[in-house]
């Protein structure tokens, strides 16, 4: 059955009710028309519930807006949600990235995720090709999609709507590696998920990395709102040297703040039984949250953004395949995924809107359940790299964090 607004409906009385389901909620394609947006392809999902969110196909089909009842929760940065064809992957030093960096979650990979890197490219076997260079947060983002399939699917009086779509990241005498995403809501629900494959479509071992920034904004994020997690130690800080300077921890967030400068933290989660770990960014006096939950195999490690700049404000949940220091210091400890022709790595991720105190208050419980999280808004970073399993034999021994 369907739950829209207040009662539920089977499939045939939602039908009685209406011309086309796209009265309530659909998946609906467009095009973007003007300024540095002008030619990206998006569907719009509506749920019937109060939630909407825009996929952007030509941009890896990363989720640009989301709101709930009219209330925003992705974050929209200066920059616009900029047509991949002005974009220069190269520019500012690996920086120009920067001036795509937009939306409520936004890919990083696929082999590369963290920051501006040079790594020796003998696995693709071309003499004249001495390296690989990275930018920050890597290439995917901005690589246009093929779009597969998207719409509404009926299974009895259950709804979902849905896309899939492909995204390559190829290149000749390197990676061919493709994600295959797909996006789905339930009909009157309140959340989605993101369920993405990466494959080695290429026949060179390739290495892989994967990483979600997702950027929640004003109103879900104000001063006052709350940073809640299972979170069992935090290991780094990226301030940590002059800790208090700015006088913003990670639990109690402030508002909007003149010449602020980005904190990044790294926390160590703790999972559930099923391996589950629920992060959230919870309003209490709006009575509105945000739920993002991922599974600890698939990401193990979890960074806390922070950018409170005046007109950038912005807090990020970052699940990510490796530790923040990237990929030096992941094949130093052999925890670096190599993928051969035809493997592949799978990430589910739900996203859910928690309305009203009970929901937040559940959540809560939830996470405390799991773990209680440090009481001081500035916990002292244990500098203690739990180690990332089945991933082969490190490089040479490293004894923990360097800079």
């Amino acid at each position: 059955m369907v739950q829209l607004f207040g009662r539920s409906y089977t499939r045939r009385e939602v039908a009685a009710h209406a011309g086309m389901l796209s009265q309530f909620a659909g998946v609906r394609l467009m095009t973007l028309g003007d300024g540095v947006e002008r030619g990206i392809r998006m569907l719009e999902f509506r749920t019937g519930s109060g939630l909407r969110f825009t996929v952007l196909l030509d941009r890896a089909f990363d989720v640009a807006d989301c709101e709930y009842k009219g209330q925003a929760i992705g974050w929209n940065s200066p920059s616009g949600f900029r047509h991949p064809g002005l974009h220069e992957y190269e520019g500012e030093g690996g920086l120009a990235w920067l001036r795509s960096f937009s939306g409520l979650v936004v890919t990083c990979g696929l082999d590369h995720i963290l920051f501006m890197h040079e790594d020796k490219s003998d696995h693709y076997h071309y003499v004249h090709r001495k390296s690989v260079s990275s930018s920050i947060h890597g290439r995917i983002s901005t690589i246009p999609g093929k779009l597969i399939s998207y719409g509404e699917q009926w299974d009895g009086d259950e709804c979902t709507l849905f896309c899939e779509g492909v995204i390559q990241q190829s290149a000749v005498f390197g990676e061919d590696l493709h994600l295959i995403r797909r996006i789905e809501a339930k009909l009157g629900a309140s959340e989605f998920t993101i369920q993405d494959r990466v494959v080695n479509h290429g026949f060179y071992r390739t290495p892989h990395m994967f990483c979600y920034h997702i950027n929640i904004g004003h109103p879900v994020l104000s001063e006052g709102s709350r940073y809640l997690a299972p979170v069992a130690h935090t290991v780094w800080a990226a301030h940590a040297d002059d800790y208090k300077k700015q006088e913003v921890g990670y639990r109690r967030l402030p508002g909007p703040r003149a010449n602020f400068h980005e904190q990044v933290w790294q926390h160590a989660m703790a999972a559930d039984a099923a391996g589950q770990i629920p992060v959230a960014i919870v309003n209490d006096a709006l009575g509105l949250g945000f739920l993002v939950e991922t599974n600890k195999n698939e990401f193990p490690c979890q960074f806390q953004w922070q950018n409170f700049q005046e007109g950038q404000y912005a807090v990020g949940i970052e699940p990510s395949t490796n530790h923040v220091y990237g990929k030096p210091f992941a094949q130093e400890r052999g925890e670096l995924i190599w993928l051969e022709h035809g493997e592949e790595k799978r990430y589910r991720t739900r996203f859910a809107v928690l309305d009203g105190a009970q929901a937040i208050a559940a959540t809560e419980k939830r996470i405390t359940a799991i773990a209680t999280q440090p009481d001081s808004d500035y916990p002292a970073p244990s500098n203690r790299w739990d180690p990332i399993p089945g991933r082969g034999k490190p490089a040479r021994q490293t004894t923990g964090a360097r800079a």
